[in-house]
């Protein structure tokens, strides 16, 4: 599962909402978003029921038989459980018969219990781990207000989860103290039993300071070296037991179908990413003034899906720098991230993503053993 874009539904339209703003209880000293520094507040800001309701109400109209939430933060459970009781009470009561509510929530997990495993599960929220690896790569950064590791309070988390069988992945952050280590990381997550994988590069920006280049934690060649050992660990002869998200968007490709991750398909999704107080944005990586289409309070989603904005935004990734024109792995790429390409100011020329170096090596070192599981996974299964 990825949280970093919204999932999209039926509709084409994909909804992630930012819970509480920045309030967050870890200060980890990488987040891209929040800046509370682990402290929020004694209010936490959390979504006004008002703004809440309308946009619900708003957004079912457009569900075309589905509809996709995505909640996350800050730490989106600071909401508390009423709030989350809220938002399924008030997607019940304005979807359409026979509509299919779609709820995923990205956390640090520190704060589920058994009561929040039970909510999980009776509504069928699926949730992302953010968990960077063993205790002593997790604690190094993931910590709370006083530089203490999360790592116990995040396992007890899963530990919930696993009780109430929730359904959960693992979204880690790839960073200097973990980025040589992808042999460490494979064997921890199959000792854990964790079947579904994330991996995230660290990036050094404010989403808030868009028009500021992001600065990566990593070299393109750190990563793309880290994805050569991760693939051979989770290649297994061809039998794969890990789902690892980089990896199962390639073989998509190879299989015929398209990237899942926005990253790697030809264009970004249509996906509103809203603000606590109502603000809405076309990406979370773009949450800026310059970027704003709209606040849900005061505007319908038609008019800003047709925000100026919304459509400039569009506009970004199908511009391929020149350097991808050509490129043998078009199909696989589409050039990455616009977040992560550098735009002159006619927006007519580009430079390559920052991990295309790091894409275009794991794609060669990759490419037979992915086609021969494609081809294998093509061959018809006979019967015993």
């Amino acid at each position: 599962m990825s949280l970093n874009c919204a999932a999209g539904s039926q509709s084409g339209l994909g909804v992630m909402w930012k819970t509480v703003s920045e309030d967050c209880n870890l200060a980890c000293d990488y987040c891209y978003y929040s800046t509370c520094g682990g402290k929020p507040g004694p209010a936490i800001n959390r979504i006004d029921t008002f703004i809440l309701d309308k946009f619900i109400q708003d957004y079912m109209r457009h569900s075309s038989g589905s509809a996709t939430f995505a909640w996350q933060g800050g730490e989106p459970l600071l909401a508390g459980y009423e709030f989350f009781e809220e938002v399924v009470y008030r997607q019940a009561l304005h979807a359409p018969p026979h509509t299919v509510i779609s709820n995923s929530l990205q956390t640090n997990a520190t704060l589920i219990n058994g009561r929040w495993a039970a909510f999980f599960k009776t509504y069928h929220f699926l949730i992302g781990v953010s968990l960077d690896g063993p205790q002593q790569i997790h604690d190094s950064r993931r910590v709370n207000a006083a530089g203490k590791g999360s790592y116990s309070q995040v396992m007890n988390g899963i530990g919930h989860l696993r009780r109430h069988q929730v359904d959960f992945n693992i979204l880690t952050v790839i960073h200097k103290g973990n980025v040589g280590k992808a042999r460490e990381l494979m064997a921890f997550y199959r000792e854990q039993d964790f079947r579904f994988i994330q991996f995230i590069p660290c990036m050094d920006f404010r989403a808030q300071q868009v028009d500021q280049p992001g600065e990566y934690e990593i070299s393109a060649d750190e990563y793309g070296e880290f994805l050569c050992e991760a693939f051979d660990e989770w290649y297994q002869d061809g039998k794969p037991e890990i789902s690892v998200r980089f990896f199962d968007n390639m073989l998509s490709v190879y299989l015929g179908g398209e990237a899942e991750s926005c990253v790697h398909r030809a264009a970004c999704p249509s996906s509103l990413v809203l603000e606590q107080n109502g603000d809405a944005f076309p990406c979370d990586f773009y949450i800026n003034e310059e970027w704003k289409v709209g606040n849900v309070a005061e505007d319908s989603i038609a008019d800003m899906l047709a925000h100026p904005n919304f459509r400039r935004f569009h506009r970004m990734k199908p511009v391929l720098p020149d350097k991808c024109q050509s490129c043998e792995w078009q199909r696989l790429c589409y050039g990455g991230c616009p977040r992560n390409r550098k735009w002159n100011t006619e927006e007519s020329r580009n430079g390559p993503d920052y991990f295309c170096q790091s894409y275009m090596r794991i794609y060669a070192y990759a490419d037979e053993r992915m086609q021969k599981l494609a081809d294998r996974l093509r061959l018809p299964k006979v019967m015993p």
